[in-house]
């Protein structure tokens, strides 16, 4: 699990039909951590002084972003959230819905606002004011329409992250609410609704 909170900026220094390395300044991963890497769950499976390698599954690569990547590629990580850290952004899982397209980037006073096309079974889960998960960062939606959503970037986040380095016609990964999700499960005619059993089952009470 994760927060959505980016650590470090890595870069890519080698990417193959499977696999990728990153170099990065963290400096406590071990083999088998789990990273998020542009919002991608990866598992390090080898650690090298300041650079992990990871696998990549098919799937990862049909759904993301990553197998486009190239050497010397900006990357987002985060490591996964420990149970003692204290929680800022919000629950990410690292599993990737779908990719967006960036429309545009405006520059305000005080803020950067993007607007990201993107299929309708993104924004089926986006609701105004929400959360959602952009290339592994917690962001607020700020309008949501049925092929278009907008979120508002601080100035430290953009600095902070590879958004800064984004133009229009980028794809990145995008990361639904995964309540939203939840809860079209259980009100589906499937469920017959949401009962006190089915969210104690679920963890929930």
């Amino acid at each position: 699990m994760f927060t959505g909170l980016i650590e470090d900026i890595g870069i890519v220094k080698g990417i193959s039909h499977s696999r990728i390395e990153i170099e990065t300044k963290l400096n406590d991963i071990s083999k088998g951590d789990s990273i998020a890497a542009n919002g991608v769950c990866l598992t390090a499976i080898f650690v090298r002084e300041n650079s992990f390698a990871a696998d990549r599954s098919p799937n990862t690569d049909k759904l993301t972003t990553l197998s486009k990547l190239k050497k010397n590629s900006r990357i987002n990580l985060e490591r996964a959230l420990k149970l003692s850290s204290r929680f800022g952004g919000h629950i990410v899982s690292g599993h990737i819905d779908e990719m967006a397209k960036i429309k545009s980037i405006e520059k305000l006073k005080q803020f950067y606002r993007i607007t990201f096309s993107c299929k309708e079974n993104i924004t089926k889960y986006c609701v105004d004011k929400g959360s959602i998960a952009i290339d592994g960062i917690s962001l607020t939606l700020s309008s949501v329409s049925i092929l278009e959503f907008e979120v508002f970037v601080i100035p430290g986040t953009f600095s902070g992250t590879t958004m800064q380095f984004k133009k229009p016609g980028d794809k990145v990964n995008i990361e639904t609410d995964i309540f939203a999700k939840y809860i079209e499960k259980f009100t589906s005619k499937k469920t017959n609704g949401i009962t006190f059993e089915i969210l104690k089952n679920n963890g929930f009470m």
